[in-house]
């Protein structure tokens, strides 16, 4: 790979629609052409505690991540150089032992809803894209995916949003809006909106 790579920070809240747009961008340049870093799999190892314990804690606060070592991972990447990028159980709330290689690429897509909160790695983002979409749709997608996806309870994800993910949403996600460069409406499915950002991404990738 020749040139730096070109950096996208996909923002929003939990629900949005962010996993949508990604997969559109990843469609559009083709997988070998992008390398995508998500977030939450930088949740702090916290194997120390009970699972109880672990349950308990508030994952929607940016202190629950290891954002310095993304930060460090972005900045290998954009050099030109792999990393090993950590896994993470949902279920058991817990980090995993292995890790999956990140391969730089031209595009690198850096997707979470805590991104645009922190300055460090905000500082590393080319363009910052924010996913909005209605509380009540990404509540609906939210329970749907936890129970689908990541061997939650219906309950333990309706407690968890009215105890950490609302609040901390209003707190540090909604606020990190206004650092977009380009916000979606409608989520994942405003189509006009993802094409312009695909025109926009192109253009940067081929430089």
């Amino acid at each position: 790979m020749s040139g730096r790579s070109v950096v996208i920070g996909v923002a929003g809240g939990s629900g949005s629609g962010k996993t949508t747009v990604v997969r559109r961008i990843v469609e559009s340049l083709g997988p070998d052409q992008v390398t995508v870093l998500l977030h939450d799999r930088y949740y702090r190892d916290r194997s120390d505690l009970r699972l109880e314990e672990r349950a308990a804690l508030n994952y929607d606060h940016p202190d629950s991540l290891e954002t310095d070592l993304m930060v460090r991972h972005l900045r290998e990447l954009r050099e030109g150089r792999p990393v090993e990028v950590p896994t993470y159980d949902f279920a058991r709330y817990a980090r995993m032992p292995e890790t999956e290689t990140a391969q730089p690429r031209r595009t690198i897509i850096v997707e979470g809803i805590l991104i645009f909160a922190d300055p460090g790695l905000r500082a590393l983002l080319d363009v910052k894209v924010f996913v909005d979409a209605d509380d009540d749709i990404r509540f609906i997608r939210r329970l749907r995916r936890d129970v689908a996806e990541r061997g939650r309870t219906m309950d333990s994800v309706v407690e968890q949003y009215q105890s950490t993910v609302k609040p901390m949403h209003l707190e540090f996600v909604e606020p990190s809006k206004r650092y977009a460069d380009i916000i979606v409406p409608q989520g994942g499915h405003n189509t006009v909106a993802i094409d312009m950002l695909l025109t926009l991404i192109r253009s940067l990738a081929s430089r």
